[in-house]
């Protein structure tokens, strides 16, 4: 790291010699003309950490920066790892999402696997990650990258690694290429020819499309109105395609979110999860609500949401009750809703979900007599799982065909979920009315999220040392049964920063126990802390009661855990 002005201004003297793109010579050119050594200092602090999510990070010159230069590194990393490992001479598939620079990134990683005596083919134009992760299987490839930057800011971007086996990267994979790209000397060093590579045709598409007709049953009711949102990502065209394909009616579309855009200028986050993301595609419900929707059953039945790259999957049902007269469903409760409809058709297979998911699935999997599992979260772990069936995480990741695309799929998933949702509107039944039958038959398992977005990362690691040297033995009036630091690891997990919570029961709060783990975020500055309530239920008519109970107990916890990580 450098300190020294003098070594900071010929640190980026020296990178700017090689940058080969103009734009971001242009971007140091001019921190360097006005001796902007506070910038360059962000700038040149380090590089950009290559781990288990590959790269992400601000677009812009520099090694802290996501530009030409460090994907190139990444690029020639990768591929000298995969040389390393016998795959030289094998296939590399590339795809990239509409963000700024993600077509440029896209052909540099080909010229650089090409330069490097490897293959590699481009998907043929922006397309759903979902459709990466399957083309690696489909043509045999030994790795797979994609460019995006998922539901990430608009100033972001990033770069993201499969191997052959079509999941993402894990230890020890992620700290070899790392190793790899740290060797990357210069980019002069480099060989990167202007052609060699293949630019796929829409078959690897068409195949994908084909595969998404799995994980319907044949014959299942089509008849659902339904409001869609890209968000301005890539997902419009494939998702369309594959419910058409399916004999779904077509989604009405949100218009002002349909194209792709790399600005994502209606929504402050691109994230369904964020608050007014989905404003738009309510606003949209209710228009076609009012003026009578056309189809089978009048109104709007769901919303579904995809982010921009399209692995994640957003669920909103009709609710009076809320302002919008729509509620989001959280992660937990479209898991479990799907989990359901699966053991419901006789799935057989291990189901998973994460540290961080609702403990709801393994009652679900428990009554089914099938085997569950719980990872580390992201579907890197997830994937690996043996026999997977089918997976999940709170985060809107939903993996339903883990033979077609070893990742979470904001496609299939929609389309599963549309399978059901019509499924209960043949019966006169809703999604929330399955939610209440979960309830009654597994108790009340009702989830909430704390999250801290910061601008200092070191808030986060003050926090976490704050709950280590001082562990609650009480939250929200409950005990604190057993606390596990995740770093030390166990037999079933491997070590990752993060604290977990089981609490005792409160027959006086009507608690039959609560969860809370806190973790710093693998992908954005948060702090996230992960709360789950059970109540138990005996009949629909306690219903009321039951939630009542559980949003006070997870506000009380919002609070205590807000108090003992001093946040």
């Amino acid at each position: 790291m450098a300190t020294d002005p003098a070594e900071l201004i010929n640190r980026a003297q020296a990178w700017l010699a090689e940058d080969p793109d103009p734009e971001t010579r242009d971007e140091l050119a001019g921190l360097l003309d006005a001796r902007n050594t506070d910038e360059l200092a962000a700038r040149f602090a380090g590089t950009l950490q290559f781990g288990t999510a590959g790269l992400r990070g601000e677009l812009g010159a520099g090694p802290m920066r996501m530009n030409r230069s460090v994907v190139i590194r990444a690029a020639a990393g990768l591929a000298a790892y995969l040389k390393a490992k016998g795959e030289g001479s094998g296939l590399v598939v590339i795809g990239y999402d509409a963000r700024h620079k993600s077509a440029d990134f896209a052909r540099d990683t080909a010229a650089v696997m090409v330069g490097a005596g490897l293959r590699a083919a481009l998907l043929p134009r922006p397309l759903p990650t979902p459709v990466l992760a399957f083309a690696i299987r489909h043509l045999g490839a030994v790795a797979g990258v994609e460019v995006t930057a998922s539901h990430n800011p608009p100033r972001d971007n990033g770069y993201k690694v499969y191997l052959g086996d079509g999941s993402q990267i894990v230890p020890p994979a992620d700290g070899e290429i790392a190793a790899e790209i740290a060797a990357v000397a210069s980019l002069a060093d480099v060989p990167r020819p202007e052609s060699g590579w293949e630019t796929l045709d829409d078959a690897v598409l068409t195949a994908y499309l084909a595969r998404t007709d799995a994980v319907l049953t044949p014959g299942s009711p089509r008849e659902l109105n339904v409001v869609y949102t890209p968000m301005h990502g890539v997902g419009r065209d494939t998702l369309l395609a594959a419910f058409a394909r399916a004999g779904f009616p077509a989604p009405a579309v949100v218009e002002a979110q349909a194209e792709p855009d790399p600005e994502f200028p209606t929504v402050a986050f691109p994230n369904p999860e964020e608050p007014g993301a989905m404003d738009l595609a309510f606003a949209t419900a209710r228009s076609l609500d009012a003026g009578g929707a056309d189809g089978a059953g009048g109104g709007v039945d769901i919303v579904i949401a995809n982010d921009p790259d399209a692995d994640r999957c957003a669920v909103a049902v009709p609710d009076p009750g809320t302002p919008e007269g729509w509620r989001m469903l959280r992660g937990d409760e479209v898991g479990a809703l799907l989990a359901a409809h699966l053991t419901g058709k006789g799935a057989r297979g291990t189901f998973a979900t994460t540290i961080v998911s609702s403990q709801l699935m393994s009652r679900i999997a428990g009554g089914a007599a099938l085997p569950y599992e719980e990872t580390l979260t992201g579907f890197k772990w997830l994937a690996r799982v043996d026999g997977l069936r089918y997976a999940y995480e709170e985060a809107l990741g939903y993996c339903v065909d883990p033979e077609g695309v070893r990742d979470k799929d904001g496609i299939t998933a929609a389309l599963l979920v549309a399978e059901l949702a019509a499924e209960l509107k043949q019966a006169g039944r809703t999604l929330g009315d399955l939610l209440d039958d979960l309830a009654v038959q597994c108790g009340l398992h009702a989830t909430d999220q704390l999250s801290v977005r910061v601008e200092d990362l070191s808030l986060i690691a003050a926090a976490m040392r704050r709950l280590r040297a001082q562990p609650p033995s009480a939250l929200a009036g409950l005990v604190v049964e057993r606390a596990d630091d995740l770093n030390e690891g166990s037999a079933e997990l491997p070590p990752t920063d993060g604290l977990r919570y089981y609490l005792a029961g409160s027959p006086e709060a009507g608690v039959e126990s609560a969860r809370v783990v806190v973790r710093p975020s693998g992908t954005e500055p948060k702090l996230k802390c992960y709360l789950e309530v059970v109540v138990p239920v005996g009949s629909a008519e306690a219903l009321p009661a039951a939630r009542k109970k559980a949003a006070q107990a997870l506000a009380d916890l919002t609070a205590d855990v807000s108090a003992a990580a001093g946040i």
